[in-house]
């Protein structure tokens, strides 16, 4: 009786087979210097200026696409820095007509143009910069290449147009939670470093063709690295107005794309991160993931939604709109939705049709012949 039961998985089977199966985890005490240990890893990868300096010395392509943006921000920064220093204090004592009109053509006429113009070359001169790091440090091969077709170029166009709508939400969500009361500047401030750490990896994720939702979990499965390695830099952009705190993240930005590619961010597995065996996983009491994109994620969808349900005004019922395949997208999960807008699948139907028979055009006649050689009967369909 006693084996028949034991047989049928009762309590006088192994004891300890049960046990083993079951997920083993880290103490709290444990977690927390595993994470403080990833954070300093994250600082200390902040601060290789020596691999900066090494590489812009060792190869003509990164030092040229370094100087320019090192010419092209400085004017940008000085450009700012003499509007707020220089102009505005001299026209100070003035009427408010004369103030008024001096900033105003000074912003127009000189500033909004450099500025504009730095961000488009600034975009460009950071990509293959990062190609060209990442090309140097990981070989030719693992560069991903430029799209050729037709398909690929608006893939791309979809991405840079999602990236620069994240990179908004972003900053706008930046901005917000510094009205939080109490609060609120270091929940800012907070965002920021993980935003920033964000924009100096992407590249290298990209060429890894990391999709975004992929992009962001890798980030927020590893929180206390990407913190402290964007730490350094959103704090040498925490002190001057809006438009000099952009220029002084724009000049350090090629450096920090340096930095990033020779990193290594810890842990490599968030789930097991002290890579034994059998798997010992963090504490439940230490989160491993921090959702920091989910509100970016949230007022992307919002907007695409938007600007979904403006591209259906107007258009036809009979051709698809330019926003028909953001909708699709939002109808799926948030993530799903995220990647696949960023990767240019928006549900736009881009494969040439044939085109209809013109009017007029005699039919295409099809003959079948049945039956053996001898005696075949044919039936011949118009």
């Amino acid at each position: 009786m006693s084996r028949h039961y034991a047989a049928h998985g009762g309590y006088a089977a192994d004891p300890y087979a049960a046990r083993s199966s079951y997920p083993t985890f880290l103490t709290p005490q444990e977690t927390i210097l595993l994470q403080l240990r990833a954070a300093g890893r994250g600082l200390l990868d902040a601060f290789r200026w020596d691999v900066v300096i090494r590489l812009v010395s060792s190869d003509a392509e990164v030092r040229a696409n370094i100087l320019k943006s090192l010419l092209l921000n400085c004017v940008s920064l000085a450009s700012i820095y003499f509007f707020d220093l220089l102009l505005q204090p001299l026209t100070h004592g003035h009427t408010h007509w004369l103030r008024r009109n001096v900033g105003w053509a000074y912003q127009v006429l000189w500033l909004a143009p450099v500025v504009g113009v730095s961000l488009y070359l600034n975009s460009t001169w950071t990509a293959h910069l990062a190609r060209r790091t990442y090309t140097l440090h990981h070989g030719a091969r693992a560069a991903e290449a430029a799209p050729g077709t037709y398909l690929g170029v608006l893939n791309s166009i979809a991405t840079s147009a999602y990236r620069g709508i994240m990179v908004g939400t972003s900053v706008t969500l930046s901005f917000v939670l510094r009205y939080v009361p109490y609060a609120g500047p270091a929940l800012g401030f907070v965002f920021l470093c993980w935003v920033d750490a964000y924009y100096c990896f992407e590249f290298i994720w990209i060429a890894r063709g990391y999709s975004l939702s992929r992009r962001m979990r890798h980030l927020e499965e590893r929180w206390a690295y990407y913190f402290a390695f964007g730490l350094p830099p959103t704090a040498l952009c925490m002190f001057g107005s809006t438009l000099a705190n952009a220029a002084i993240f724009a000049l350090i930005f090629p450096a920090y794309i340096i930095m990033a590619t020779h990193a290594r961010p810890q842990p490599v597995d968030a789930y097991n991160p002290t890579q034994s065996e059998p798997i010992r996983h963090p504490s439940p009491f230490v989160p491993i993931r921090i959702p920091v994109f989910t509100p970016v994620v949230v007022l992307n969808d919002a907007l695409i939604r938007v600007l979904s349900v403006l591209g259906s005004f107007g258009a036809p019922r009979s051709s698809p709109d330019a926003f028909g395949g953001f909708a699709q997208a939002h109808r799926r999960a948030a993530s799903d939705s995220v990647e696949s807008v960023e990767e240019g699948e928006a549900g736009i139907e881009l494969e040439a049709k044939p085109p209809p028979p013109p009017t007029g055009a005699p039919s295409t006649r099809i003959r079948v012949r049945r039956g053996s050689r001898g005696g075949s009967s044919r039936r011949k369909f118009d």
